[in-house]
């Protein structure tokens, strides 16, 4: 038996009483612009619907509004890229703000919110028992799953847990204070996933206190399977 086949093994044989999700919660993406006036509700709204069950609200700031003459400080090329790679699954003609992409099944406007917890409970009627995730040090785990179709993505966030707080000093916010829930600072790919157990070494984070959650998901936009935490 090879090494790395040992190596699977013992990760998911940890005792499944280790803090790890198996499949919930439902994730909620936000992506958000300080720039765009009608994002400061949306901030308020998925910062209410917190770490309430069944969701984990993950907020990624992105450029489409920069150009108004306020840079967002959260944004990243990569954010914006995710949010764009919804386009094609989600029947999307543009990209938008704010918008929320939920388990990567549905998509809607932020604001209002009255759809919003009603695809929560759609999508987390839809759950299936998905790969197991098993953490240790400086890796992830994970396991099998025969419905699979191989075509999967494993992605690392970092996010912080605490609202975040910004001041617009220009553009159409001018004056205005933005608060953020759950801000995405860091989104990597840690690689493909076939279906069959395999192990992914985690990067160190680019700062102290941030949250982890590994996400396996459909290329290319597809749905979300499996949620795991350490």
């Amino acid at each position: 038996m090879s090494r790395a086949a040992i190596a699977i093994i013992g990760l998911l044989s940890v005792s499944l009483a280790a803090p790890a999700w198996a499949r919930t919660p439902v994730v909620v993406e936000l992506y958000t612009a300080q720039g765009c006036s009608s994002c400061i509700k949306a901030g308020q709204v998925l910062g209410d619907l917190g770490d309430k069950p069944p969701a984990l609200v993950l907020t990624f700031g992105v450029d489409i509004w920069d150009y108004l003459g306020w840079r967002d400080t959260f944004a990243k090329p990569e954010f914006s890229a995710r949010q764009r790679s919804y386009m094609g699954r989600l029947n999307m003609t543009e990209v938008y703000t704010p918008q929320v992409v939920i388990d990567g099944r549905f998509e809607t406007a932020a604001v209002p919110d009255g759809k919003i917890e009603p695809l929560i409970k759609q999508a987390a009627r839809a759950h299936r028992a998905g790969p197991q995730i098993q953490f240790r040090k400086g890796q992830v785990a994970i396991g099998s799953d025969p419905e699979s179709g191989g075509h999967d993505v494993v992605w690392l966030v970092r996010y912080e847990p605490r609202d975040q707080t910004v001041i617009v000093k220009d553009g159409e916010n001018h004056g205005r204070t933005v608060v953020e829930p759950h801000v995405v600072r860091e989104l990597v790919r840690l690689g493909a996933w076939s279906g069959r157990p395999r192990v992914y070494d985690l990067p160190p984070p680019s700062q102290e206190g941030l949250n982890t959650v590994v996400l396996v998901q459909g290329a290319d936009g597809g749905p979300i399977i499996a949620v795991g935490e350490p």
